[in-house]
């Protein structure tokens, strides 16, 4: 049987490599070892910050909503108690977006969920 001569194969994974880690600092952009195992690190931040993104945009929807309840007199739980009772279904990406972009509309839903509340 024939032996496989690896240069194209092998040279192609290294080239990989190289432009996969292209820009880091030291040893994990010069040394083929430092740079499989930057990248095999990069990818396990990559998938765990994929998921703690969206924790992340979660966060800040709520925090733009606290502020912007606070703005009208109520807690940002006060706030999404009321809009619940009042039967408002919008979701805290929406609401933030009301928040952030239309303080009167927001001063609105405020007031709806003021009146669900004292009934």
């Amino acid at each position: 049987m024939a032996r496989v001569k690896r240069a194209v194969a092998g040279r192609k994974k290294r080239q990989t490599l190289v432009e996969r880690t292209k820009g880091y600092y030291g040893t994990s952009s010069r040394t083929f070892r430092g740079m499989k195992e930057q990248s095999q690190h990069s990818g396990q931040y990559a998938y765990r910050d994929r998921r703690n993104k969206k924790r992340d945009i979660r966060a800040l929807w709520i925090q733009r909503i606290n502020a912007a309840a606070r703005m009208n007199d109520l807690s940002y739980s006060k706030f999404m108690h009321g809009l619940k009772l009042a039967g408002v279904e919008l979701d805290r990406k929406v609401l933030a977006q009301i928040a952030y972009e239309d303080e009167a509309a927001f001063a609105d839903l405020a007031e709806v969920a003021k009146k669900a509340l004292a009934e």
